[in-house]
């Protein structure tokens, strides 16, 4: 014996299957609505920046915690201190893109620690953890010294740091609720860094594999 079929539940089948069909045909997912992808150097090569393209997809495990304790993982502000401008994805999009063409004026930072970064990170960032630049993590001033001339460009002048040449870094580290790289920039001011110099990428990692952008391994 048959059921009969109420008009209602016909009408939520067909819905749920032109639903499935739209579903299955994934549609183009770009950076913006005149660009696709971006291609950028990462260490010796190039690497093609583009979002997945897959409609379906979701969040990846390792980002997909909401509550991560606080303290330590308390939410960022938007503004991190005067002077330093806080980016979004098409901003730092901007910057690899300016390197790639040869600009080497500025350097973007993964702050992380080397377990993260190995896990993925954003193509053509270079690794500097937040603990290098952090005294109270054993980072000492020679060290720290190297870094800041042979990495950020700046000078050493009688005793003194001259920034006239400093790169003008791009910092990020896990998202909104990381503080690696807000611990990075905090010392790069104490250091003396001109905060117009420095730029934070508050959304970091989560932000970025949310987006579904693409990801690599860091730079042999």
């Amino acid at each position: 014996m048959k059921l009969p079929v109420s008009k209602p539940h016909i009408l939520l089948v067909m819905a749920a299957m032109l639903y499935a069909t739209t579903a299955a045909a994934d549609k183009p997912v770009g950076i913006s609505p005149t660009m696709m992808d971006a291609t950028v150097t990462h260490g010796d090569g190039a690497v093609k920046i583009m979002r997945d393209q897959n409609n379906g997809a979701v969040v990846i495990p390792a980002f997909a915690k909401t509550s991560r304790p606080c303290p330590p993982f308390c939410i960022q502000p938007i503004k991190l201190a005067p002077g330093v401008e806080t980016l979004g994805e098409r901003e730092i999009i901007d910057y690899l893109l300016r390197m790639s063409n040869g600009d080497s004026s500025i350097m973007v930072i993964d702050s992380r620690t080397p377990d993260w970064v190995k896990k993925g990170t954003i193509p053509g960032a270079v690794n500097i953890p937040w603990t290098a630049l952090n005294p109270a993590k054993g980072a000492d001033p020679i060290s720290i010294g190297e870094i800041m001339e042979d990495q950020f460009g700046v000078t050493s002048l009688e005793g003194l740091w001259d920034y006239s040449k400093a790169k003008t870094l791009v910092l990020f580290c896990n998202g909104m609720w990381c503080g690696q790289s807000p611990n990075n920039i905090a010392n790069l001011l104490k250091f003396g860094y001109p905060a117009d110099k420095i730029k934070w990428y508050r959304g970091g990692m989560q932000n970025w594999s949310n987006l579904g952008l693409t990801s690599v391994k860091p730079a042999g």
